[in-house]
């Protein structure tokens, strides 16, 4: 069910939810958080609304979505609440204010009212962050502050922003396409025979935060120097290689779907490494809402990493 308020309030849109919760016979909520979504992208709002109610069924939520109207126009709150099949697990709350509340201040005034009592505050950018998330207005409402490099016009300049100015609570979802990487990884390190890893090589496009991250992340864990490279082909990360005086444990991924690890003394073993939805990504977000250090050490780390311009090419 999908309710329009034109020109409405805040206080107007928490009547209509009481009023829609009464009629559905739902009393009491099972709501474990509060994610934000702040966009002024109206192509997007869709989409990052189908990406929360999909994570809303792993944890069920209040969202609200703060989007930008236009700025030289009167002042106007036009809000819409969704429940139902058409908020998941969740109920959503879409905010589009005009004139002075389309102000970055006024939009943490209109979500504060409607935030879930002594429940955690996530807020999410899913394209274009803040240089510094956690000054931003919503972003001082939230525990938790996830943005996505890779979505930004210039996903470098993010990267490096987010570099400059983390803060405990921030995390980005170009950390989170690396999970299944990391595990992988770690699992094959675990195994016999035990060795130290003596150099490793990131290989990945040139324009990619997460091989960035990847190398950052080594280069903090392991003893040993990490070097970043492009690739000639495959998007994304395409190749992490650890030499060990046994020889390399081998990560390859070179069309962004299916990946092999190699490992001395053992056949080649295939693994599905598809490229993580950002659905998937934010679900794993909201799992946990302690700051993320490992993310913070991988940040700190690419500042020892080496960079190299000898293209490697992955294969299978």
């Amino acid at each position: 069910m999908i309710v329009d308020l034109p020109s409405s309030s805040t206080s107007a849109v928490n009547k209509k939810i009481v009023e829609l919760r009464e009629k559905g016979g739902v009393l009491a909520l099972g709501r474990v958080l509060t994610l934000v979504i702040v966009t002024d992208d109206s192509n997007a709002l869709e989409g990052a609304i189908e990406a929360a109610n999909s994570a809303s069924r792993e944890h069920p939520c209040r969202v609200i979505v703060l989007a930008k109207g236009a700025k030289k126009a009167s002042a106007r709150l036009d809000a819409q609440i969704r429940v139902g099949g058409d908020a998941g697990a969740s109920e959503v709350i879409v905010l589009r204010g005009y004139g002075p509340l389309a102000d970055d201040e006024a939009g943490a005034g209109m979500v504060m009212p409607l935030l879930l009592p002594d429940a955690p505050v996530v807020a999410w950018w899913p394209g274009e962050a803040p240089a510094v998330p956690s000054d931003d207005p919503v972003g001082r409402l939230a525990q938790r502050r996830v943005t996505d490099a890779l979505a930004s016009k210039n996903p470098m300049k993010a990267f490096e922003q987010r570099r400059a100015n983390y803060v405990p609570g921030d995390s980005d979802l170009t950390w989170t396409r690396l999970t299944p990487w990391r595990a992988l990884l770690a699992t094959a390190l675990d195994a016999p025979p035990f060795e130290d890893v003596t150099a490793a090589t990131v290989a990945g496009e040139a324009v990619s935060p997460s091989t960035d991250l990847m190398a950052g992340w080594l280069a903090a864990r392991l003893d040993a120097k990490v070097k970043r490279s492009p690739n000639d082909g495959g998007p994304g990360l395409t190749t992490v290689r650890l030499e060990r005086p046994s020889g390399p444990v081998e990560l390859v991924r070179p069309d962004g779907k299916v990946g092999a690890l190699r490992q001395p003394g053992q056949p080649d073993r295939q693994v599905a490494l598809i490229r993580r939805e950002v659905r998937d990504c934010l679900a794993e977000e909201l799992r946990r809402l302690d700051d993320d250090e490992p993310y913070a050490e991988a940040l700190a780390g690419w500042s020892s990493v080496a960079r190299g311009r000898t293209p490697v090419k992955a294969e299978l």
